[in-house]
This record gives structure tokens, C-alpha cells and sequence, in this order.
């Protein structure tokens, strides 16, 4: 059993003229060979692009990625004819498979985005490139945790990944109220926006955490976490395996 605290000032840190990013996990020119993962979330990068800026056309293969839009509009477009815009609100996902390209652009050009994006691998190969998105208001707004993206394991999700051994729950907290984080192996709760405090392995601890901080969860056991005086929107991945 561990429970690791990773202060939101820890991650790596992109800061270019078009992009503020702040990455959980190695990524791009950032490497640390004791922090390439956590379970099988291999990607979890905090991002803010700038009005009309964005990521170019690119390549991918073999990853599921899930995109979660906090403030703005992020356009998204790709090889297999996909040309959508994701607003909060929206859960969206990608399927590399064999091979996309896309490219993913900030869709105002006077207001900024900022959206977290999180990669893990397809619990097999060959899949065939995809694409899904799905309007999830309703779901947020009752608060609590709810299943956005699982390979099964969670069969009312809103959207589906290849990966049978994960779940992503999101949740929108309100002040004071208190979510139950899931027992599983490998647990990574992130504070996308607000601030609480959390109790990990089930303990009376009072740990705060702040927007953009992280608790990497190794058998543990449950946790909770409360929002504090502002409400708090975390992202919290269920994994049941570990990258090998």
C-alpha cells in the first residue's frame, strides 16, 4: 500500500508563446525513468493553448486518448473524417488503433482553452482508428463520481475505451460534498479545478489538496475526498493492471 502526493508545482512544465502545459507523467523533451506511469495512465497532460493556436497535424497509434475540455472550445479534426468541437460538458474519445492523424486547435480565436488530456494503451492491437463523443451534461450536474470512459468494467460509462482493465470517473463537486474514490490497484485522483481535502486508504486524514495537485493511490484501499469552500472538478482513473 502507497499513497503519493504530487504537488501540482512537481509536474513537468511546457511554457511556450501558444501553449501552458504542465504534464503528470514523462512526455515530449521531459523524462524521468521513475515517472513514466502510474498503473496504465501513461499521459496526463494539463493544458492552456492560446486563441486560434493549437496542435498541428499529427500522427498516433496504439493509444486510447481521452480529451476532457474544462474552459473553451477545442476543435478537433483527423483522418477519418472527423471534424467536431469539444466544449465542457462533452467527453470525447480516440482511438489510435493502427493509425490516425489529428490535429487539435483552440476554436476561438480571442478566448483561451484549457482541457486535460490523458492517454492509455488498447489492452490489444490491430484496432481499427475511432472516434466517439458524447454529451454528458446532465450526468455532471448530479454530482458525485460517474463512469465517462471504461473498457467494460463500467458498462453504463458514457463513452468506450479498448482497454478492459480501466476506468476514468469525473466529477463536478459541489462545496462540502464528498466523493467516494474507487479500491482498485492502481488509483490516480487529479484536482482539475477547486480545491478539498482528501482521506486516501480510508484513513481520518485530512490531506488539502489544490487545483492541480495528484494522489497516486497503490493498493490503498477506498478514499474519499471533500470539496472545499469553492467545489472542486476531479478526474480520477481506475486501473486494474500496470504498464509492463
Amino acid at each position: 500500500m502507497t499513497v503519493q502526493f504530487v504537488p501540482a508545482k512537481a509536474r513537468f512544465h511546457t511554457d511556450i508563446d501558444w501553449l501552458d502545459s504542465w504534464h503528470s507523467f514523462s512526455f515530449g523533451e521531459h523524462y524521468d525513468p521513475a515517472n513514466t506511469h502510474h498503473g496504465l495512465l501513461l499521459v496526463s497532460n494539463d493544458d492552456v493553448v492560446a486563441p486560434g493556436r493549437g496542435f498541428g497535424m499529427h500522427g498516433h497509434r496504439d493509444m486510447e486518448i481521452v480529451t476532457w475540455v474544462l474552459d473553451g472550445a477545442l476543435r478537433h479534426q483527423d483522418s477519418i473524417g472527423t471534424d467536431d468541437v469539444i466544449t465542457p460538458g462533452l467527453a470525447q474519445r480516440m482511438s489510435a488503433g493502427t493509425g490516425i492523424r489529428h490535429s487539435e486547435m483552440n476554436a476561438n480565436a480571442t478566448e483561451r482553452v484549457h482541457l486535460v488530456q490523458m492517454w492509455v494503451p488498447p489492452d490489444r492491437g490491430g484496432i481499427a482508428p475511432d472516434y466517439e463523443q458524447r454529451d454528458v451534461s446532465d450526468r455532471l450536474a448530479q454530482g458525485g463520481l460517474f463512469a465517462l470512459a471504461s473498457g467494460g468494467r463500467e458498462r453504463d460509462a458514457a463513452i468506450t475505451i479498448h482497454q478492459r482493465d480501466a476506468t476514468l470517473w469525473v466529477g463536478r463537486l459541489e462545496p462540502g460534498t464528498t466523493a467516494e474514490i474507487p479500491d482498485a490497484p492502481f488509483v490516480h485522483v487529479f484536482v482539475a479545478r477547486g480545491s478539498g481535502t482528501a482521506a486516501p486508504g480510508g484513513s481520518e486524514g485530512d490531506l488539502p489538496v489544490s487545483e492541480g495537485d495528484a494522489l497516486r493511490l497503490t493498493a490503498a484501499g477506498s478514499a474519499r475526498l471533500t470539496a472545499g469552500s469553492e467545489g472542486a472538478e476531479i478526474l480520477v482513473w481506475e486501473t486494474h493492471a500496470e504498464v509492463a
